[in-house]
């Protein structure tokens, strides 16, 4: 079964599920929700499943969600910022006054 991307608004973090069932955690992004922006604190992949692109995979489908609700981002977490510069198509979701502090 193909990884897939979902919000647990309850956990405040979006996950990443993999494994045989597709239903194994595999990683997840923590995030804080307030007034239209969407702040991403930390990002994690389990050791087990490192090296399959499921990091990218779980940047992409919470940027992808936040950019459907029509959130601001708020790259605090290291890997969302690396990723966001790497993909600079996705610059666009950090408010332009905030870029130069995320160095983007």
């Amino acid at each position: 079964m193909e990884p897939q991307v979902t919000d647990r608004t309850e956990r405040s973090r979006y996950e990443v599920l993999a494994g045989d069932d597709g239903t194994e955690p595999a990683g997840f992004a923590e995030y804080h929700l307030s007034e239209g922006e969407i702040a991403f604190i930390h990002t994690e992949i389990d050791s087990r499943f490192a090296g399959r692109g499921l990091g990218g995979l779980l940047a992409r489908g919470a940027l992808d969600d936040a950019r459907a609700r029509g959130l601001r981002v708020l790259p605090y977490c290291p890997f969302i910022r690396g990723w966001i510069g790497k993909h600079p198509e996705y610059t666009d979701l950090v408010p332009e006054a905030r870029r130069a502090r995320f160095g983007l």
